[in-house]
């Protein structure tokens, strides 16, 4: 289990947003040491927290008061601007203070809230996670950070404690990264969800097609982990279908903003707005298999 630095004392922490993602990352903390104030739209999403030390409170801004280091583990950009400065998150902040967003939210809303941080005297990065539920349990997130270098390494003892970190670059780097892993993972899952069920169609044992190619060219965690899924037909939500299309929407943003053309995400923001259309909102994001299964007649 990793430790805070017994070097230089510890920050004094605050963790907004206990969702499925937030809690078990909340817990780690908790588990190393760190002395952490926690606050939750729904206050039971924390309450567990309490039992490991954790300070939980009502209000968004009364958790933050007295923190060196705010993380931030929120639902999308218009929550995270929500919280920051309707609900005077950014306002309680103490001078200097870090804010390490986490969510996964759209360059521009990054650079714009590390803008508005700045002018009242904080200090912010973007540090949005792949890795899913499983990775936030065991504490192997991959971490894409954007911002200057200094508030990096002002954040690595935290982001150390959730997985393995990279800076990557100025403002929004972080998110933009994150674009770039989602496009890959939504386009992957379609790649193995439509060449399992077509290997199925004409005969072969999925199982096996899956268990052959595993090693060669076309193997991947996508193959591995999301392909057993759809072997066992295992969509208990992870990453949900919904938060799937949210990524390739914000991609598709960003590309337009910067002028690039993503005709493969783009199909595949389709597939997935199609499945969701078709009750598949809150299935797993390899639930793509599902609606891919559905347009073959394979139910």
């Amino acid at each position: 289990m990793s430790t805070p630095d017994t070097n230089n004392p510890s920050p004094r922490l605050a963790f907004l947003g206990t969702g499925s993602m937030g809690l078990p990352m909340a817990r780690r903390l908790c588990e190393a040491g760190f002395s952490l104030q926690v606050w939750n739209r729904t206050p039971a999403k924390a309450a567990p927290l309490a039992a490991l030390g954790a300070v939980v409170h009502g209000l968004a801004a009364a958790a933050v008061k007295d923190a060196d280091i705010v993380v931030g583990m929120l639902e999308n950009g218009a929550v995270v601007e929500d919280v920051l400065f309707a609900q005077d998150v950014a306002a309680a902040m103490k001078p200097g203070a870090l804010f390490i967003d986490m969510a996964s939210i759209k360059p521009r809303e990054a650079r714009d809230h590390a803008a508005r941080l700045g002018a009242m005297g904080m200090a912010h990065i973007d540090a949005p996670v792949s890795g899913g539920t499983g990775g936030a349990e065991q504490g192997t997130l991959v971490i894409m950070a954007g911002g200057k270098e200094a508030e990096f390494q002002r954040a690595l003892p935290v982001l150390r404690i959730f997985g393995r970190a990279t800076h990557v670059g100025s403002h929004g780097a972080g998110q933009l990264t994150k674009l770039a892993n989602q496009m890959i993972v939504g386009i992957t899952i379609g790649a193995v969800a439509e060449a399992l069920l077509f290997a199925t169609r004409g005969g072969a044992d999925m199982a096996k097609v899956r268990e052959a190619i595993t090693g060669g060219f076309a193997d991947s965690r996508i193959l591995q982990v999301h392909g057993q899924r759809m072997v066992e037909r295992d969509f208990a939500p992870r990453a949900r279908m919904a938060i799937q299309l949210k990524d390739m929407r914000n991609a598709l943003a960003t590309a337009e903003e910067i002028g690039f053309d993503a005709p493969v995400t783009r199909l595949f923001e389709q597939l997935y707005a199609e499945g969701i259309s078709h009750g598949l909102s809150d299935l797993d994001h390899s639930g793509l298999f599902v609606e891919l299964a559905s347009r073959n007649g394979m139910d």
